[in-house]
């Protein structure tokens, strides 16, 4: 994997991400020079429309990432990445159509954008039908050698043994004489030098997974190993690096202070990003206020009780604040203002809520709250009170996602649904505090990207 901006990309990803800006660009250029030689008009260099062909590239390629045309199942499914290229195109394409709008000079003619679309899709198709099983090969992973053959090592082999894995094991070394969890791992005494081993498996990468660590700690092997040239990795790191997750099982408070990660020294990248919460909630608001207000007349006349209600959550250093939302539920939804989990089909939500939670609809009026500063577009998920006091109390590191400025869309709600049940609020509590750790620019980016993707394809709304 390679870093960028503190969020690990995938080799083959990356690779085939800069396939497609090649692809793109030549359907760009194909369909002007087709459209040019259809009129019987001269066809002059290519680097006299630069900008229309970076135009119609980045559009169509941010819609890419968008709709999840990376993702581990479009990249394992030439059918799913099929129907993904082809909404992004779409999407791309009216991206295109209000940018000739504001600035013709810098787009493609609209015949020449409406080639390109056709040919784009289909060159990106081929792409993949000839370079899937290149990229899924163990060229583009790496070789990992696990130190310990207990639980934390099976769980290593599990996360390889899944479709799409970065990384291949190639092999286990028991470094003491528990029981063993993992067949074929070998022992340590068994090896004369661990280092030599290392580097005829041909390792990239030593794992050190061991269960108890007092009085096992290799630190002779592993400095031989370091100076090896071999990377050589904590399990709490690898796992954040290859789930995009901070793993609570294996996670400890020491790991967590001398890890990379909740940097201070952002000062900048916060006030870029309340520069653009504020510039972007106030457009937004402008722009969604006749949405905003056909919704609450209709949730109005569906059911008695007003179209707007305020809740309060805890924000930033367990701050409360109200947060306002279109009504999607019955105003008896909670008795007595007790605090409950919603549900799958849960039958305190109305028809019309129904709808504006599937599309995200209620969420809109929470812009203001971005607009005031209490929220930001991307960070945790707000949580009432009562949530908070009771799951801090049953999960580690809980109050560390109010180290953050809560969001309305985040890194948890994008690789995870809404969550319902203790389970739900762990897995969730895993990807926010990925985010704590790891925010920059490039993340809160990304999330917005894809959250495209999640209103696209709602998986999970309550």
């Amino acid at each position: 994997m390679i870093r960028l901006f503190k969020h690990y990309v995938p080799h083959a990803v990356l690779l085939l991400g800069l396939v497609d800006i090649v692809l793109l660009g030549c359907a760009a250029e194909v369909s002007w020079v087709l459209r040019a030689w259809q009129i019987g008009m001269e066809i002059t260099p290519v680097t006299t429309r630069i900008g229309p062909i970076i135009t119609f590239v980045a559009s169509v390629e941010l819609a890419m990432i968008a709709v999840g045309v990376y993702g581990l199942d479009a990249l394992q499914s030439v059918r799913f990445a099929c129907v993904r290229i082809m909404v992004a195109t779409a999407l791309g394409l009216i991206f295109v159509s209000v940018a000739a709008f504001l600035s013709p000079g810098l787009t493609l003619w609209r015949s020449n954008a409406l080639y390109a679309a056709l040919i784009a899709p289909t060159m990106l198709t081929i792409a993949r039908l000839l370079l899937g099983s290149v990229l899924g090969s163990e060229a583009f992973k790496r070789r990992v050698l696990v130190l310990g053959a207990g639980e934390r090592a099976a769980r290593i082999k599990a996360l390889a043994d899944k479709p799409g894995a970065g990384f291949v094991t190639c092999g286990f070394v028991r470094m003491t004489n528990v029981e063993s969890v993992v067949r074929g791992a070998i022992h340590r005494d068994a090896i004369e030098s661990l280092a030599e081993h290392v580097v005829n498996l041909k390792a990239s990468e030593v794992v050190l997974a061991l269960q108890e660590r007092r009085n096992a700690l290799p630190l002779a092997d592993l400095l031989r190993i370091k100076t090896t040239g071999v990377h050589v990795n904590e399990l709490s790191t690898f796992l954040e690096r290859e789930t995009g997750r901070v793993d609570l099982a294996t996670a400890s408070h020491s790991w967590l202070i001398f890890s990379d990660g909740f940097t201070s020294g952002r000062m900048i990248s916060t006030a870029a990003k309340r520069l653009f919460d504020i510039l972007a909630s106030g457009l937004l608001l402008v722009l969604a206020s006749p949405v905003m207000l056909l919704f609450a007349a209709l949730i109005k006349l569906e059911s008695k009780g007003p179209a707007f209600y305020r809740q309060k959550r805890v924000g930033l250093f367990g701050e409360e604040f109200d947060v306002i939302k279109l009504r999607s539920m019955r105003q008896d939804a909670e008795v007595a203002g007790v605090a409950v989990w919603a549900q799958e089909n849960d039958p305190r939500v109305t028809r019309i809520g129904r709808f504006i939670r599937m599309v995200r609809i209620d969420e809109i009026p929470q812009v203001w709250v971005v607009l005031k500063g209490k929220m930001s577009f991307v960070g945790p998920r707000p949580e009432r009170m009562q949530f908070v006091t009771d799951l801090a109390q049953q999960l580690p590191f809980y109050a560390e996602r109010h180290m953050v400025k809560p969001g309305i869309t985040g890194w948890a709600q994008i690789n995870y649904p809404y969550g319902a049940s203790l389970e739900d609020a762990r897995n969730k509590l895993e990807y926010d505090l990925y985010y704590a750790k790891n925010y920059t620019p490039f993340l809160d980016l990304l999330i917005l990207l894809q959250t495209v993707r999640v209103l696209l394809w709602p998986s999970g709304a309550r």
